[in-house]
Formats: C-alpha cells, sequence, structure tokens
C-alpha cells in the first residue's frame, strides 16, 4: 500500500516557478514509477511527466518542467519553471508498476494522491 500526498501548488503570475512535491508512505516507493498529471477545469486528466528508470515529459512541458525523486525521502518534485496560464490544473501524483508505453493512461496507476491546486495568472 501506497499513500501519496502532493503540496506546494498556489496563485503565481505568469513566467514565476513553483515546486510540486509528491510524499509518499512505504517501504516499497523505490519500486513505483511515479507521475505527475494534471487536470484543468472542463478538461480530461492529462500526462505531465514520468519517473521511472528515465524521465518523460508532455511536449507541453519540456524545457520548462523537471521532475526529480529523492528515494530515501520517499519524495518526488515537480519543478516548474517558465509557468503559463493554460498550466492552471489540479497536478496529481500517482504510482505504479508499469512500463513507459503506458505511462500516459491514467488507469495503469495503482494509488492517486488528493491533488494541489496551481494557478497561473497572466
Amino acid at each position: 500500500q501506497v499513500q501519496l500526498v502532493e503540496s506546494g501548488g498556489g496563485l503565481v503570475q505568469a513566467g514565476g516557478s513553483l515546486r510540486l512535491s509528491c510524499a509518499a508512505s512505504g517501504r516499497t516507493f523505490s519500486r513505483y514509477n511515479i507521475c505527475w498529471f494534471r487536470q484543468a477545469p472542463g478538461k480530461e486528466r492529462e500526462f505531465v511527466s514520468w519517473s521511472g528508470g528515465s524521465t518523460y515529459y508532455a511536449d507541453s512541458v519540456k524545457g520548462r518542467f523537471t521532475i526529480s525523486r529523492d528515494n530515501a525521502k520517499n519524495t518526488v518534485y515537480l519543478q516548474m519553471n517558465s509557468l503559463k496560464p493554460e498550466d492552471t490544473a489540479v497536478y496529481y501524483c500517482a504510482a505504479g508498476k508499469l512500463t513507459p508505453n503506458v505511462m500516459r493512461q491514467a488507469s495503469w496507476y495503482d494509488y492517486w494522491g488528493q491533488g494541489t491546486q496551481v494557478t497561473v495568472s497572466s
């Protein structure tokens, strides 16, 4: 069993930065792939970034967002720079044991956090 808790969201002006954290419980955290998704109002949940043996990013955030993980702290981070109003969404972290070919599909993840709101003003 893995429990995930996101933090670090907030209100920021366009061009600003935020760092999201996803803290996990459970001794087997290092065995899980961790992904960040986001969901804007009226839109479907979308893939943002994935941390497994490698890291992957959605094209919309590539070059601006960086995912990292500290297994000793059971925490995954999402550093978000050069934020845009279109980045406004609730950001969720998710954990699962899966391969990169299905990483964009939310149904493959076993555990989810409650989400943290990110609002970028123009």
